[in-house]
């Protein structure tokens, strides 16, 4: 039966390695292509892109393992995640998007974060592509822990192997087609996760017996299931909540409102990517809360393996499409999962390659470098990446659920309100800017992996308050007029207006 899977997930390999092939033909002659495609990018791409890029392998398995387990609680992080990523494409896509070009068509964000501040020393550039080599590393191989997991579970395939694979296909199509080539996979990619968050959800219901039947259920195995504030607390609420704050510093998305062709067109990808994201996290949480009606009723061994171990719960969406659906169709469902980890891995190969090219190598080591060059070191830059996230991966040490929020909380820190003062306060200098940014990823560190009473409090809210503050009051205390960025400010403010 194992064959029928095979194939269904063999067909979408090869189709993303298609499209790396079509990407390498249509737009990768120098490096602002490969890093982001010319800025060519419609709103449908975008917005798929975008949510693609964001979700990972986490909205498959780690939140409808976290629901399994802990119920309707859960279901704040959804909400969190939802006000933060609209408020995103409010208060920052337009912007960025208009911002970067003005401060000389800024490709990265390190770039940008130079260009806007006038640092002609390189320090902001080369200290915010410090923090993105570090977090997205780890970020990376969570990705990686993901498609091991998903092999190993799905076709009792050798954990290693699993890694492998996901990492030989992601790595071939982004080697291959660079940025084109990962909007275009992450589109596709959408596009099978929100069928797949659709589909599961219904059939399962059905087999339950119904909606009714299946809450009736729930209900019976303890009541903090249904109950959005039982099994948690205000500081567990806030934590996850406090998610989407995250949202304004994560580069692998804000990447895509920097390649959209038109600023204008940011409409409507937010709500193509808003109705996506609605779509998919509302499927992944139910499909983790309707795991708890199905296998009680169905599957009491199942279910006595699961409330043992959160991380064997973090498998129920691959148990539902083995057991409810024909190998072809749980292949085709089981391939939703590996393109939610590939989308977000190829994201970020290739915003670290950016970093390591353009502003590391072409800053400090080769000025001179031609465009041939700087294509051939942002492909070398896919690779080195690859590698060390793969041997990060090889002995995953916590969930996929935590891995993937100790990243995230370390670019919501260092980079949100940087972002977000970098738009929205003229003020804002370079000297706050940098220690802002410093000060948020060294929180974020600190709160992680230093003992302390208060490990309950998501890292992000400490990380995110004292990057604020500490860029706001530096840069009160350090501003002097400057007539050249106050231009640049007054211009991006009356073109966004104008949209």
């Amino acid at each position: 039966m194992k064959i029928f899977e095979a194939i269904s997930i063999g067909i979408y390999m090869l189709l993303m390695l298609g499209i790396g092939i079509y990407s390498y033909k249509k737009s990768t002659a120098n490096s602002e292509e490969f890093l982001i495609g010319g800025r060519k990018l419609g709103a449908a791409v975008t917005a798929l892109s975008a949510g693609a890029a964001d979700m990972s392998g986490w909205l498959l398995m780690g939140l409808p393992g976290a629901m399994y387990f802990n119920g309707l609680s859960s279901a704040w992080i959804a909400i969190g995640l939802t006000i933060g990523a609209f408020l995103n494409y409010v208060l920052v896509a337009p912007r960025l998007r208009i911002y970067t070009e003005i401060a000389q068509n800024a490709i990265t964000l390190p770039v940008f974060f130079e260009n806007r501040y006038k640092d002609k020393k390189h320090i902001l550039k080369l200290v915010s592509s410090i923090i993105i080599l570090v977090f997205f590393t780890l970020y990376t191989s969570a990705g990686m822990v993901s498609g091991g997991k998903l092999f190993q579970s799905a076709f009792g395939l050798d954990y290693l192997t699993g890694v492998f694979a996901t990492g030989l296909v992601v790595v071939a199509y982004t080697f291959l087609g660079g940025f084109l080539a990962v909007s275009l996979t992450d589109f596709v990619q959408g596009t099978i996760m929100v069928l797949a968050l659709v589909i599961v959800p219904s059939v399962v219901i059905y087999d339950i017996g119904g909606l009714g039947e299946s809450i009736s259920i729930i209900n019976n195995k303890g009541e903090k299931y249904l109950d959005l504030f039982q099994g948690t607390s205000f500081i567990g609420v806030v934590s996850l909540l406090a998610w989407g704050l995250g949202y304004f510093g994560q580069p692998h998305i804000l990447v895509r409102f920097m390649a959209i062709d038109q600023p204008k067109d940011l409409k409507k990808a937010r709500n193509i990517g808003i109705s996506w994201m609605i779509l998919t996290v509302s499927g992944a949480l139910i499909v983790g809360l309707l795991g708890i009606a199905y296998l009680q009723k169905f599957d009491l061994e199942t279910m006595l393996k699961f409330d043992q171990n959160n991380r064997e719960a973090e498998t129920i969406f691959i148990y539902f499409s083995r057991a409810l659906f024909h190998p072809l169709i749980s292949g085709f469902l089981l391939s939703a999962i590996l393109a939610a980890v590939m989308s977000t891995i190829s994201s970020q190969l290739l915003v670290t390659s950016s970093s390591l090219t353009e502003d590391i190598y072409k800053s400090f080591i080769n000025k001179k470098a031609d465009s041939k060059k700087m294509l051939l070191a942002s492909r070398i830059s896919v690779l080195v990446v690859a590698a060390v996230a793969i041997l990060l991966s090889l002995e995953p040490r916590d969930s996929i659920l935590n891995l993937v929020g100790n990243a995230w909380a370390g670019f919501g820190a260092a980079f949100g309100p940087l972002i977000l003062l970098s738009l929205l306060y003229k003020k804002s200098t370079f000297q706050g800017a940098l220690s802002g940014m410093i000060v948020g990823g060294i929180t974020v560190l600190a709160w992680v992996y230093i003992k302390h009473p208060y490990k309950d409090c998501y890292e992000l809210i400490p990380g995110f308050i004292l990057s604020f503050l500490t860029n706001w009051v530096v840069s009160r205390l350090t501003y002097r007029h400057n007539p050249i960025i106050e231009k640049e400010f007054e211009t991006v403010t009356q073109l966004n207006n104008d949209l």
